[in-house]
């Protein structure tokens, strides 16, 4: 199975700093794509379609595409391992501080099955919408992740979170000690498309959008409501 993870700062022309907690960028950090741009996008180079709109879900911070995809897999609506389409101008995986330890350290050393605690990472302030797609993979949920990212974003994809090929494969000392109880982390084959115009996929079976108000300026918004008739949103 296939999921279209997308991200609103994605369809801005400049990567806005983070804004403080309550707050939104400045206008004059991005503007948002024009219309035309967007629905292009969703079209030809993803397929969608508003007359067979896909199941799925809009929320506010990226870090709730976790819980959907958790509800899904335990309605048995969605298959783990899938794959993975992630559109953003961000690749969520932890970069910077506090960087990947905590689920390098502490998550992979959890039996498979004991690691999808979305409410104690959050209590313990250790989750949120920068790292989530780390977590997504120490729970072994994606099968393949592809990264579209926007063309003016930083390269942020952790360098210790690759093999020798490309690859991402998760791993630690500590929780190389732990493989003959969980078994070897799943080698997950990686691709990041630089430049978002040579991307083209079809065929998803959920689709989830973020609105990330940190990350884009008020006048975003519009861009929800373009993506909206493509997404068939769910509980």
């Amino acid at each position: 199975m296939k999921v279209l993870d997308l991200d609103m700062d994605f369809f801005l022309t400049d990567a806005c700093p983070l804004a403080a907690k309550g707050e939104r960028p400045d206008e004059r950090c991005a503007r948002p794509y024009a219309d035309d741009e967007v629905i292009r996008f969703l079209e030809e180079q993803c397929g969608l379609s508003r007359q067979h709109p896909v199941p799925g879900a809009i929320f506010d911070t990226h870090d709730k595409a976790l819980d959907f995809w958790r509800a899904r897999i335990r309605d048995g609506a969605l298959s783990a391992p899938f794959e993975a389409v992630h559109v953003d101008t961000h690749s969520d995986l932890a970069f910077g501080p506090p960087g990947p330890d905590f689920v390098l350290k502490a998550v992979l050393t959890r039996a498979p099955e004991a690691r999808v605690n979305l409410e104690g990472y959050r209590h313990g302030v250790k989750l949120d919408e920068a790292n989530y797609l780390l977590f997504a993979l120490a729970f072994r949920w994606i099968s393949r992740l592809t990264y579209v990212r926007n063309p003016r974003s930083r390269h942020d994809v952790p360098a210790r979170l690759l093999d020798g090929q490309g690859n991402i494969r998760l791993t630690s000392d500590i929780a190389r000690l732990m493989e003959g109880i969980n078994g070897p982390e799943p080698t997950v084959p990686f691709a990041q498309i630089d430049d978002y115009r040579s991307f083209e996929q079809t065929g998803f079976d959920f689709v989830t959008m973020a609105q990330s108000p940190r990350y884009a300026p008020a006048s975003a918004d519009r861009i929800m409501a373009l993506v909206r008739p493509y997404i068939l949103e769910i509980g």
